[in-house]
């Protein structure tokens, strides 16, 4: 630890802290607009500078690191007029016409820094620019003529998503905020995701979804969790007049640590779906609404005599969209029929029977943070799962080694390193062969007992028509890293082998991949709640028999054409779901129940942390909640439940460190 002083305070800081970063947590602000806790230490716009003694000017605090009996001074009088000069300069470079944007009166950290000062007004005329203002891409507008040139939005597209879209084009005062080769940035390779939109201080990049709907001081912010996918990314949710008015990733997030996807920014503020507002029963052919009381009651009148017969007569479909608790209430009510989830276990099941019989071995998605090497099999996570593929890509430009393992083109095929293309469904035999290559030269770090290295290299280069030569590379690639990862998706999972995710696990301890407490092995779950599907047993693969009636918790989420299809077959079909669907068209009896955000519950993500997500907006009059439609219906039917998801979610043996 250093120790020094801030404005005649004696404060510690770690070594290789910033002044910015020490002052920050000792109470101390210091003015900035070009720095941001995510992003690499910039020192742009020199509106953090500080007075060290024994330094002949003042220095930026974002950039200087903390050193033993350091003394520094912050509000000196000096250090206020030069904050002033900054300031006047940057209001004069551009037009910024506060009254008219939308993030002024409190939102714009440029105004913020401006009434800090105590400036009330232009000391210098502007320059009054013309920029051309880019309105070509769907879900933002950029700006230039109130940009201030701070690089945020550049730095965090690069940094944070590693997609390297926005840059700086021309010099001194004409310098703009340009997409790829200052091409539109609806025709460029922006993937959505919006963290620019988030990171810049001004009103420079303008969020279309929530512009003028109101400042963050007159919002409530709930902090929740994303069910766009099973990464469980963390989100501040603002709220204006019972409605979310802007989702924002949580910079204090577990999993994500402040990113967001297209998915999970903008997906919820762009739902065109009908919402279903009462329950409806079928009566003479015609879905009619009707009061709560007699469609329950229906419901219970018909399920109650078939769970007599350990309700070997109903087969019940749950979304993995839903809350632990309700999934588990679900489960509960339906044990002894067919119950499972609308994921079937694709994603899942083969690396729960591996987990019973291993014990954990998957990792945290942490572990990408400091690899070296990422081997990825048949997990496009550039396109699906997004905030886990940003961690990825990121990372390559500091020397991060990626090998892509898909028989289907891929993004992240221009990416990696080693793109192997082998044919469909010889992921086995791949390997396989990528082990007996590391046996063969003894680059292993764990026994592995194998026969015949040669002969199974020789059946995987006929059976995957790669050569040789490329899957040795590989191998070595992935022996030599000091600290590789392997990452797998539905690719491999879809499968349902456990032969083949027993493979990946044994390559993953020859590898040292997975080594005592180091676990660098992931699996790319499916949706929000795919492993607490898993981890309560809701893998089985849904196929109607006989059963006279068929029970569909959907939620808010959407259901294939394959499993629509299923679902019509069915003598007799409630359906409980928030939108109008093909489903709920084909059902005897509707529940509407409310969406993810009007209902509090427990998401376990991909790497098994177990997470809250909170209520953020009432649901509309009328509309009711999972878990209160589930105990109604077991009241009627006189069937206890216990509600006991948490000991429910730890009752399996896993692969996953629950936390």
């Amino acid at each position: 630890m250093v120790q020094l002083t801030i404005n005649g305070k004696q404060i510690e800081a770690p070594e290789g802290t910033t002044v910015l970063t020490a002052a920050k947590q000792a109470g101390i602000e210091i003015p900035t607009l070009c720095a941001h806790k995510e992003l690499t230490p910039f020192g742009g716009c020199r509106l953090c500078i500080v007075e060290v003694q024994g330094f002949r000017v003042p220095i930026a605090s974002c950039t200087l690191p903390v050193t033993n009996g350091m003394v520094v001074n912050t509000e000196t009088d000096a250090l206020k007029k030069s904050r002033k000069f900054i300031l006047s300069m940057l209001f004069s470079e551009r037009n910024h016409f506060c009254p008219f944007c939308q993030v002024s009166g409190g939102d714009c950290d440029l105004q913020n820094a401006a009434y800090h000062e105590g400036m009330t007004h232009w000391p210098m005329q502007p320059g009054w620019n013309k920029f051309a203002v880019d309105t070509t891409h769907p879900y933002f507008v950029l700006d230039n003529n109130r940009c201030i040139l701070c690089r945020r939005c550049v730095r965090a597209c690069g940094e944070l998503v590693g997609n390297f879209t926005l840059t700086m084009a021309e010099r001194g005062a004409s310098t703009l905020v340009v997409a790829d080769t200052n091409v539109p940035l609806g025709e460029s390779t922006c993937i959505k995701c919006g963290t620019c939109v988030q990171v810049c201080p001004t009103g420079a990049l303008i969020d279309r979804t929530s512009a003028y709907q109101g400042h963050e001081s007159a919002m409530t912010q709930v902090k929740s969790i994303c069910a766009g996918c099973s990464v469980g990314c963390g989100v501040n949710l603002f709220v204006n007049n019972n409605r979310i008015a802007r989702i924002e990733g949580d910079w204090a997030g577990a999993v994500n640590h402040g990113l967001l996807c297209e998915h999970g920014r903008y997906d919820p503020m762009n739902e065109k779906r009908n919402r279903l507002t009462s329950p409806l029963m079928r009566k003479n052919g015609q879905l009619v609404p009707v009061s709560w009381d007699e469609a329950l009651g229906a419901v219970a009148d018909k399920l109650k005599p078939l769970a007599g017969k350990s309700k070997a007569g109903v087969a019940a479909l749950v979304s993995t969209r839903v809350s632990a608790e309700a999934m588990a209430m679900f489960k509960e009510l339906f044990t002894g029929g067919l119950v499972t989830s609308t994921e079937e276990g694709m994603t899942t099941a083969a690396v729960s029977a591996v987990g019973e019989s291993e014990g954990v071995f998957e990792g945290k998605l942490d572990t990408l943070r400091n690899a070296d090497l990422v081997l990825c099999l048949g997990a496009n996570v550039a396109r699906s799962h997004m905030v886990a593929g940003f961690m990825v890509k990121r990372a390559l430009p500091k020397g991060l080694r990626l090998i892509n393992v898909d028989p289907e083109s891929s993004e992240l095929d221009e990416l990696a390193d080693l793109s192997l293309k082998p044919r469909l469904g010889s992921d086995l035999a791949v390997i396989e062969a990528m082990q007996a290559i590391i046996l063969q030269e003894g680059l292993g770090r764990a026994p592995l007992s194998m026969a015949e290295p040669a002969k199974v290299i020789e059946a995987a280069v006929q059976a995957s028509g790669l050569d040789q030569e490329t899957l040795a590379r590989a191998a070595r690639m992935l022996a030599h890293a000091v600290s590789p990862v392997i990452l797998f998706g539905k690719g491999i999972t879809a499968q349902r082998s456990e032969k083949l995710v027993a493979a990946l696990l044994g390559l993953a301890r020859l590898t040292g991949a997975v080594d005592g407490e180091r676990m660098g092995l992931l699996s790319v779950k499916g949706e929000a709640n795919s492993a607490a599907a898993a981890l309560l047993g809701l893998e089985q693969q849904f196929a109607l028999e006989d059963q006279q009636a068929v029970f569909a918790l959907v939620g808010d989420d959407y259901l294939s054409r394959r499993m629509t299809e299923k679902l019509a077959a069915a003598p007799y079909l409630v359906v409980q779901a928030s939108y109008a669907s093909a489903v709920t068209e084909k059902a005897d009896v509707v529940l509407p129940v409310a969406l993810w955000s009007e209902q509090a519950g427990h998401f376990v993500n991909m790497d098994g942390r177990v997470q809250a997500a909170e209520k953020a907006v009432d649901a509309p009059a009328g509309i009711r909640e999972n878990t209160a439609v589930l105990a109604e219906i077991a009241m009627r039917m006189n069937m206890p439940i216990k509600q006991d998801w948490h000991n429910a979610l730890h009752a399996r043996k896993t692969s996953l460190a629950l936390a």
